[in-house]
């Protein structure tokens, strides 16, 4: 089930906040958990049922890892530390390899059939939608339990916490101690007008983002990348697919916010202006910001952070990155796209201990062109068509001819849509200063009728491929 489909927005979203509330009213509280578990599972259900029980089984497994870990700590019988050790690494080995079966598996069978001659039949296993995403949800989970951060008794509660909705396909990736101690407060399943407001708002500017901007970008980039052979034709195509992933991940991020806050809950930041970066590692603390944060906790740190020496810092960013890229797809693109800003991070590091930094306009610059390049790998089909583009990128395919009538309404779209990326406040900002007035009411309400004209070309959220 999508977010931008009639059947979300009309059917599905409607009755769950019914019940959810309806529930409160008579403080039904566990009732309350329970239906909107339940409705998660739904919504999960609605693109493939089987992967219910995928999903449903990762749950119990990394429940019980998390409940045998946090016993372990606080028993008067404590276990040796090798032992809570070693299920902390099963724990976290056990969601890998669910992860590695189902996204990498095919990947390895290529490289190893091409290196070595082999035949072997490939897998051919769809990927379960938001495996990526709850995955490291719950690896985040086990590795807390193990360090103490973490507590919980309730397999319904842990339930909720890992399906909940409207983070459950393409995040933001997080934390147990972020979300569950807002479920158990009584006020989170009361009427808030205040919320709903706020909600609704996210919500339309979300959709608008993504059926409006994202999807009228994606014909102009998807052309692009499968035809474009000269300097302009390539720089719109590149140009467009920047701004169609911005669109397309703010909108869902937006969106995500918006109906997370109509039940009373808060889910963290995870999108914050990245194109307004100066630096690669300023774009890194803006462009999924939980992610981010997932990789400096969870690898980079643990590697040794920045604790050891420049050496020993520079591969810690290089193996984190190339992770990074990994977790995004199974293909050399993502590998040369995670490797690429690994680079980046080490020269910015480099920079930064011996030379002053740059000025903000020409740090912005560099940095914009480098994230314009990238991309290309990271939405490239295989290394040709990314070696191809690179290529009429740099004009050693010639020019190509300025101004026909095609490259006009990508030009134009372009030049309305850039100003407002760079200049215009997000909407985690707006949220922030939102007043609930007439004219919000108004402005929100215009933007989810246009975006009713467009839903007739529904399609996924492009983080849904991850």
């Amino acid at each position: 089930m999508l977010f931008n489909s009639y059947t979300f927005l009309y059917g599905f979203l409607p009755i769950v906040l019914a019940g959810y509330f309806l529930l409160g009213r008579f403080r039904l509280i566990f009732a309350a958990r329970v239906w909107l578990t339940a409705a998660s599972l739904v919504f999960y259900g609605w693109w493939d049922v089987r992967y219910v029980l995928l999903i449903s089984g990762s749950i119990v497994f990394n429940y019980a890892a998390g409940l045998l870990l946090q016993r372990s700590a606080v028993s008067d019988t404590t276990p040796r530390p090798y032992y809570r050790k070693g299920l902390m690494i099963a724990g976290v080995a056990g969601n890998l390899l669910l992860l590695g079966w189902y996204k990498y598996a095919d990947f390895l069978l290529e490289n190893v059939n091409a290196l070595t001659g082999s035949a072997v039949p490939l897998l051919s296993l769809a990927l379960p939608l938001g495996i990526s995403f709850y995955t490291f949800t719950q690896i985040a989970y086990v590795v807390d339990s193990y360090y103490g951060r973490v507590r919980e008794s309730s397999l319904i509660n842990y339930t909720l916490f890992v399906t909940f909705f409207p983070q459950l396909v393409a995040g933001p990736i997080l934390h147990h101690k972020e979300m569950m101690p807002q479920f158990r407060q009584l006020r989170s399943y009361k009427w808030n007008w205040g919320h709903i407001a706020g909600g609704c708002y996210m919500l339309c500017i979300g959709l608008f983002k993504k059926v409006v901007i994202a999807d009228t970008l994606a014909g102009y980039a998807n052309d692009g990348f499968a035809n474009a052979v000269h300097a302009v034709d390539s720089w719109i195509a590149v140009l467009t697919y920047t701004l169609q992933l911005y669109f397309d991940f703010s909108g869902y991020t937006d969106m995500a916010i918006g109906i997370a806050l109509l039940f009373n809950i808060r889910l963290p930041q995870n999108f914050n202006s990245p194109y307004k970066a100066v630096s690669i590692q300023d774009f890194w603390r803006r462009w999924h910001m939980t992610l981010s944060r997932f990789l400096r906790d969870y690898i980079y740190i643990p590697l040794g952070g920045n604790r050891k020496g420049s050496i020993i810092t520079m591969r810690n960013l290089m193996i984190t990155f190339l992770l990074g890229g990994i977790w995004h797809g199974a293909g050399w693109t993502f590998i040369i796209w995670g490797l690429l800003h690994g680079i980046a991070l080490v020269v910015h590091r480099l920079w930064s201990m011996k030379v002053r930094p740059l000025p903000a306009l020409c740090g912005w610059l560099l940095t914009f062109l480098f994230i314009n390049l990238t991309w290309v790998f990271f939405r490239a089909e295989d290394l040709s068509e990314a070696f191809r583009l690179l290529k009429g990128l740099t004009g050693l395919n010639g020019i190509g001819n300025i101004g026909l009538i095609q490259d006009l309404p990508p030009i134009l779209l372009l030049a309305i849509l850039m100003p407002i990326v760079l200049l215009a406040p997000n909407s985690a900002e707006r949220l922030e200063s939102l007043r609930p007035s007439w004219r919000a009411g108004a402005a929100a309400a215009i933007l989810f009728t246009i975006a009713m004209l467009f839903l007739n070309r529904i399609t996924p959220f492009l983080y849904f491929n991850f």
